[in-house]
């Protein structure tokens, strides 16, 4: 009878909520979201349920509202009635509440159940960027203004929360060295030898330098302003001045010599590039704390450091397309890339999800390729994506405009840092499509249909059915129209003048390449014609040719070709089933595939091998140790995802390039791994190895909604990749016994957890602006009756409560092994006070 009046009395003042309830009244109805169960009925699926609650004083009709957000899963069943699901693409859904729903009451709430396909391990599953729309205005958005994630029910927590005990293993031959036995130079130099003293470096030393080498000496001098209070005076090249920078010969590009006695230090190189890798090499032999406070006299220790890098190529990859990163955290990142020496920044600008550098003359571009916010035709802007709401904003919305592109490129340069720029094409290209879309039918209201198709990316006659990886059906550019080639010719090409603006070498651009789904171009008038002209008869083949199209109008231009894997593939047939290839055509055309896919137990893992092996020039950017923006480690409260790999700081520094089969130990869901999948994969050949041109980490951004959130997930692990691809091979991955190379590597280890932990965490506290690097969680166990407890990186304090309450920066030190019985929360600090998660371990 209640839910009978209720619903009498909506029908009735159907206008009661439009006219009564304000935007806070909105604000007052909140959602819960629970993680019901995993392996639902025994099967590869979940149950879970939205709990919306209306907390203010009026009915709530939902019967009038849409719910709107981002999920990454596949609803599979409703079971709750009188709602549906709807996914309109990509990760954007809807909720849906028919004309006959009853309204919710003052303090009552609605349950909607359902069962999603997959697992829900972590709280990046969860829904995101929840918003409502009512019927009576379509175009206003009201964000969900207490939303929260219940993702680990009880009946779960021991398999969604990481034991104390299994980190507690692995951090146990970890050990504390004397912070003045430490190489201080990370990545590590091929020899450093210490000397005895210091020297005092203060606002009288002066410095002198070869000309060549002045853009090094005035940004080292820039930032010991800081340091010191000023910059040290210049003096000629010559016993009077202490610190000398010289030019010598004989040195390979990048190597370099540096020597600090007490009365002098002398830098040493034949490159510029050489001088400023001494100069960062000479930074890290100051005490961490430098950057913390002016300096009356920094004290370096004496030593003689020679060094090179093992490769020539070394890479990180940021995507900026599916949630945007602001010009100054992008100088901040090159400021850490320089300081690891890492020169290269590939830069990812464009995806279905977001657009992010201004073209003139295509300002559609950015105008609605570059903005998220609530649609439902991507007319004016696109749809939200990845929690970004319904209201254009920070980071779904964002790009960098033409002058800002070319700061970031002068920046990076004096910094010895290239940037590659990436064009997603022709797949993941679903923000230029519909950017050329408006621009499209803009042209069309005018009249001027010539325009209209100048560079539009899609055949409107086009009836193919696809779905992507993401679940996009309108997400491929159509490779048959001429527009389409006209559009990446004109792309290239202002690229290509902000780069000579900017004075910026450019070598390449990265033509992506990658996931283009089962099914694209198979119903588009303008692809048969194409296949006509072309003698083309199997639509696979379509791919070749676009990318044989894609490489002429590059090296016309001075440029060659790079693009994700498939770019060197070929599709064929091997006893009647689908395999691919190294793409014979290709390989005399200087492509340069970056290879991610080798996702142990999932039958690619010799795919950079095999194209290293048949000729093409590879860059290693494996999925299973250098994609940072997944999961350190398998525990719910971790952020990232986690298809792959779980990624500690231990998995990008023992990655060998050369055998990668070797150091995989764990599969995709962090099981001991069955190194019996390699059995018949194909081995690095010595001529192979002489391909493998460098290594690549990246960071994909589905999940990450802030600076602090990038830094979190980029640091440490940025360090192991480092070391990584500065020392190419290591005597533990060269050693063929075991045993003996288990032992070599632990002190390799050892060492560097020690270096990180006391001398380069502590150094990012300060540095550039400070950074919010991840703290690891402790390790702890039960022996003897006692609670002990570890750590991954020396240096680091360990503080613990008995009493249920968090542990903060006045509770115990943990230094012995702990007898209280009962619940102890443990919790790892930095020297500044900031905590990484809380552990708790009970002592029966």
């Amino acid at each position: 009878m209640k839910n009978t009046l209720i619903l009498f009395t909506f029908l009735c003042f159907p206008c009661l909520f439009a006219v009564g309830q304000s935007t806070s009244e909105m604000q007052k109805v909140t959602i819960k979201w629970n993680l019901k169960q995993n392996h639902f009925q025994a099967k590869k699926a979940f149950l879970a349920e939205f709990v919306i609650i209306n907390n203010g004083s009026k009915d709530f009709p939902i019967n009038q509202a849409k719910l709107y957000f981002s999920y990454p899963r596949i609803i599979q069943q409703t079971i709750s009635e009188n709602v549906s699901f709807k996914n309109i693409g990509g990760e954007f859904c809807s909720i849906d509440f028919p004309e006959n729903h009853p309204v919710i009451a003052p303090k009552d709430s609605l349950v909607i159940s359902y069962v999603a396909n997959g697992y829900s391990y972590s709280f990046t599953d969860a829904p995101s960027g929840l918003y409502w729309v009512l019927e009576r205005d379509l175009n206003k958005t009201y964000p969900v203004a207490n939303f929260n994630v219940n993702h680990i029910p009880a009946s779960e927590k021991n398999t969604l929360k990481i034991a104390p005990e299994k980190v507690f293993n692995k951090n146990e031959l970890i050990s504390l060295i004397p912070s003045q036995q430490l190489k201080p130079i990370l990545p590590s130099p091929k020899s450093y030898q210490s000397g005895t003293g210091f020297f005092q470096l203060d606002a009288d030393t002066k410095i002198a330098f070869d000309s060549e080498f002045k853009n090094e000496v005035e940004l080292f001098n820039n930032e010991l302003e800081q340091l010191l209070g000023r910059k040290l005076a210049q003096s000629d090249i010559g016993n009077t001045a202490k610190i000398q920078v010289k030019k010598v010969s004989g040195l390979a590009d990048e190597a370099y010599r540096l020597k600090v006695e007490k009365d002098k230090i002398m830098l040493s190189a034949s490159s510029s590039s050489g001088i400023f890798y001494a100069i960062q090499s000479l930074k890290m032999m100051m005490p961490p704390n430098s950057w913390s406070k002016k300096n009356n006299s920094i004290a370096i220790p004496c030593a003689q450091v020679f060094d090179a890098p093992g490769f020539g190529y070394r890479s990180f990859m940021l995507d900026v397309a599916r949630n945007f990163q602001t010009k100054k955290q992008i100088f901040k990142v090159i400021d850490l890339l320089a300081l690891y020496k890492i020169n290269n920044l590939h830069f990812h600008l464009n995806d279905d999800e977001g657009w992010r550098l201004a073209i003139p003359g295509l300002p559609e571009l950015t105008e609605v390729g570059a903005k998220r916010a609530h649609t439902l035709d991507d007319s004016r802007w696109l749809h939200p994506s990845y929690g970004s709401g319904g209201v254009a904003e920070f980071p779904g919305t964002g790009f960098y405009s033409k002058q800002d592109f070319i700061d970031i490129l002068k920046y990076a340069k004096t910094r010895h840092i290239n940037v590659i720029p990436e064009v997603e094409t022709p797949g993941h290209a679903r923000a230029a499509i519909k950017a050329m879309d408006a621009r499209y039918q803009h042209f069309m209201k005018m009249g001027k249909p010539m325009e209209a198709r100048q560079y539009l990316l899609r055949d409107t006659l086009d009836k193919s059915v696809y779905n992507s990886v993401q679940k996009f059906n309108d997400n491929v550019m159509n490779i048959g129209l001429p527009s389409t080639y006209a559009f990446i010719e004109k792309v290239i090409d202002e690229i290509k003048e902000m780069y000579r603006l900017a004075d910026a070498p450019l070598n390449t651009i990265h033509m992506g390449g990658d996931e283009v789904p089962k099914g694209v171009w198979q119903k588009s008038p303008a692809i048969d014609k194409l296949m006509e002209a072309n003698h083309i008869k199997n639509y696979d083949d379509l791919w070749y040719y676009y990318f044989d199209k894609a490489n002429e109008i590059l090296t016309s231009r001075g440029l060659y070709l790079s693009g994700w894997e498939e770019v060197a593939m070929r599709k064929t047939e091997l006893d009647g089933k689908q395999v691919y290839i190294a793409n014979p055509d290709f390989v005399n055309k200087n492509f340069h595939p970056y290879v991610w896919n080798n996702v142990w137990g999932r039958g690619q893992e010799d795919l950079a091998y095999r194209l290293a092996n048949a000729g093409y020039k590879v860059i290693i950017s494996s999925a299973t140790n250098f994609y940072f923006d997944l999961a350190y480690q398998k525990d719910a409260d971790e952020l990232g995802q986690y298809w792959a790999s779980y990624i500690g700081l231990d998995k990008s520094f023992y990655y060998n390039p050369f055998d990668h089969y070797r150091t995989a130990t764990e599969d995709p869901q962090d099981n001991p791994l069955d190194t019996s999948i390699f059995k018949n994969k194909e081995r690095l050949t010595n001529y192979g190895a002489s391909n493998i041109v460098g290594l690549q980490s990246q960071i994909w951004t589905e999940k990450i909604q802030s600076s602090d959130d990038l830094e979190y997930m980029l640091l440490p692990r940025l360090l192991g990749y480092a070391e990584r691809a500065w020392v190419k091979t290591t005597d533990w991955m060269t050693e063929v016994d075991k045993e003996k190379s288990d032992a070599l590597y632990q002190t390799d280890w050892n060492s560097f957890v020690n270096v990180v932990g006391q001398r380069d965490l502590p150094r990012l506290n300060s540095y550039a602006g400070g950074f919010n690097y991840r703290i690891p969680i402790a390790g702890a166990k039960v022996e003897n009756g006692k609670v002990i407890a570890n750590i991954q990186l020396p240096g680091f304090i360990i503080r613990y409560t008995t009493n249920g309450a968090e542990p903060s920066v006045k509770s115990k030190t943990y230094e012995t092994p702990i007898a209280y019985k009962g619940t102890i929360k443990l919790k790892v600090f930095n020297a500044l006070g900031r905590a990484g998660r809380t552990v708790e371990i009970l002592n029966p």
